[in-house]
Parts: structure tokens; sequence; C-alpha cells
């Protein structure tokens, strides 16, 4: 049987209703369940017993911050968290010092522990804004793997052969482009295929990009005597562009400590195209309820409106119910060229004070000069005025000043 395509039974066992609706919901926007067969069986034998399932999903802290793409897995997590199963959050602190290879071209440089512990101190506490704190078991996987020692990563190497490492897409790809690949990196999936050993899984969650990693897991879980976990790939999300997956070096992403009225006008740029893709990965409305909502649509419903359903869905899982209302509510005053609710406010002496230097002290324009791009441009108001003069000099008073759709402030100036 090949790791990279395990064998499914042609047969599915019957299912009553409660596991029926147990497995569309694991399928639910998936990319790939495998193998499905195994998947309902052991959701059969937690009805009859009540032993919750094990459900892992492991995350190495390579950054401080995640955006709402990396929440489509949390999400998923959190529907079958929902059903009564235990979710086990991983916190990949060893395996972050190995360094993952999986859709990299070039060796990816390790992080330090200080890195890891600074990154892992704050993953937790974004990932808890999907999950249910009290719910999840929290792990770190330097618990088994730093005890393993050197014995026991030798034993744990001699499971898989250089042969099947190389199957590996990326692997493969870079060994006949004549670039490097270091033994390291041969560790990391044979660490994380360990994790699955360590915890027990009964299925494991991962993009897919992760799924050599993830069917690693299943062959270890074999090799180590015990029932092999299934695996879950979900897609990756595209970014607000609707065609790169999000990431923060393409700027199409949604950070989710982003504050709400940022959070919320990002939302509505997206396309309505990619808003159906987005309700199906990132809402927990039920599929029925999103069907429901597309016929609206399709029946004369602006689609604007369903957009703003979302976008104020996303934006109260993050912040609050409030939140989102204000911010809905600072969307729909800027569309009328009117000044949100909550603006930052000033005073400066000195008038009267050039509109240039004006911007610059109210962090509204990062130098005079680009100020002055900015006027040249038309995306200067002054109390909801477009202003064209780069030397105008404004007087004592209070003045409302805004930069683009998104900027402003409310200053003060006095002699």
């Amino acid at each position: 049987m090949s790791l990279n395509d395990p064998q499914t039974p042609k047969s599915i066992e019957p299912i009553n209703a409660d596991v029926a609706e147990a497995l569309a919901v694991s399928l639910r926007g998936c990319e790939e369940l495998l193998p499905q067969s195994e998947w309902v069986s052991k959701l059969n034998r937690s009805a009859k017993t009540g032993v919750p399932l094990r459900i892992k999903l492991g995350l190495d802290p390579t950054a401080p911050d995640i955006h709402i793409g990396h929440t489509v897995v949390l999400n998923k997590m959190r529907q079958l968290q929902n059903l009564g199963h235990q979710v086990i959050f991983l916190i990949g602190d060893f395996t972050s010092l190995i360094g993952d290879p999986s859709g990299r071209n070039n060796t990816r440089p390790p992080l330090t522990k200080a890195q890891i512990q600074a990154n892992a101190q704050t993953y937790y506490q974004q990932a808890a804004m999907v999950l249910d704190p009290e719910k999840t078991e929290i792990r770190y996987n330097s618990e088994w793997s730093e005890p393993l020692g050197a014995r026991g990563m030798i034993e744990l190497s001699a499971k898989y052969t250089v042969a099947r490492m190389m199957e590996r897409d990326d692997f493969h790809k870079r060994f006949h482009g004549g670039q490097s690949i270091s033994i390291h990196e041969f560790l990391y999936p044979l660490m994380q295929g360990y994790d699955s050993v360590a915890l027990r899984a009964d299925l494991e969650l991962g993009g897919t990009d992760q799924k050599f990693n993830l069917l690693m897991g299943r062959h270890l879980q074999q090799e180590y005597g015990q029932e092999p976990q299934c695996i879950l790939t979900m897609p990756l999300l595209e970014g607000l562009d609707g065609v790169d997956k999000m990431s923060k070096s393409k700027n199409n992403y949604i950070g989710i400590s982003e504050d709400p009225n940022t959070m919320f006008a990002k939302v509505l740029s997206i396309s309505d195209v990619l808003m159906w893709r987005w309700y199906t990965l990132l809402s927990f409305k039920s599929e029925a309820e999103i069907r429901a909502l597309r016929q609206q649509v399709a029946d004369g419903l602006n689609p604007r409106d369903a957009k703003v359903m979302l976008a104020k869905e996303i934006t109260a899982r993050f912040h609050s119910a409030s939140d989102a209302d204000r911010a809905e509510q600072d969307f729909i005053n800027r569309s009328k060229g009117g000044v949100p609710d909550e603006i930052p406010e000033l005073t400066l002496s000195g008038a009267p004070m050039g509109i240039g230097a004006l911007l610059k002290a109210a962090n509204l324009a990062p130098s005079s000069s680009e100020a002055g791009r900015l006027i040249e441009g038309g995306g200067v108001r002054v109390d909801s005025t477009v202003i064209s003069d780069k030397g105008l000099k404004l007087p004592e008073g209070t003045f409302v000043l805004q930069v683009g759709k998104r900027k402003f402030a409310r200053v003060t100036l006095t002699a």
C-alpha cells in the first residue's frame, strides 16, 4: 500500500442518522477524507460506546500571528468539537526546531527556541477564538519528542525508507532540480507522524500541502501496532484577490487580530463568487442555511446583503457582536462620505499650519512630501471637502481630516 494512496474498502457500513450527520459535517468543504470507510467505522464505534474520537491538529508556531486562512482547519476542528469529540491542539515546539519542508523548494531555516517560545505564547490564544477552550486539549510535541533521544530517533528512522521519502513531491522536485536537501528535513515528517502515535489520534487534520505528513502518521501508527488514524485535508483559502492563497507576503490577508472596522471592510471587498467559498470554509452557518441564502440571492436579494452577513459573523467571532454592529455602521458612514463614530482626536499648537505638516503630525501621512502626493491624487479631505492646494494653511479651529477611505483624525489647532 502506497503512503500516498491508502487503500480504501469499497463498501461502507450502514450508518444511523447521527453518524450520517457527523459524516456530512466532516465532509463539508474538505478536500479529502481518507479512508472514508474507516472514518465511518470510527464514528459508528464512538456512537455505540459513547467514547469521543481523538482529533488532532498540529501547528508549528512559525509566526506570532495567524490570519483567517489558518482558521479553515480550526473551523473544522470546532465543528467536530461541537459533535462531542475530543480535539487536540498540538503546538509543534519540537518540530519547529527542524522546520517543515512542505511545499518549499529550498531548505527552511529552523527557528530558535526563543523564537518558538515567543510565537507559541500567543498562538493558542488566537486559536481559542475559534475553538472552545474548555473542551480543547493543548499539547506540545516536545513532551515525547525530546525524551525519545538518539536511540529512539534511530529506531523511528528505521521504520521508513529513503526511497519512499523521495516520493514526496517537494523532495522529488528539489532532488531532480539539483537543489540541496538536508538530512534533518527527512526527520520532520517522521516526527509529525510520531505525534499521532504519542497521542493515539483517530483523525488528523491539515492543509492539502500536509497530506504526505498526515499519511506518515497512519503508517507509523501501524508500525507501532495502533489502529491507523484517518486524515482530513482542507483546501487553502484564497485571499482577498480571489486568486492566490491567503498570505501576508501577498498582502491579500485578514489578520484575526486586525481591528473590527478593517476586518469588516476587508470581507466586504471580496468578490461575490469568492463570498460563497468563504461561507463554506469560514462560516458556522449550516449548509442548509447557506443554500437558502444562495437561493435568496438568486431570487433577487442583493449579494452585498449576504456579504454583510458574512462580514458581521467573522468580525463578531474575533471581536464581539457589538463590535461587528459598529463596524457595519462605520462602513455605512464611510460609504456615504460620512465620518466614523470613533476617530483619533488630537490638539496641536502652531496655527496656522500647512496641510502637509498637519497630515504628518496627525499620523495620516508618513511625511510632508507623501502628504503632497496624496493631495495631488485627490485623496485628502478637510471637513468632507477634497483638497487640491498643497500650500493650504489651516487657521485655529477644529477640523476632520480624511486620507483615502479609511484614515480619519479630528484635529484642534491652536495658536
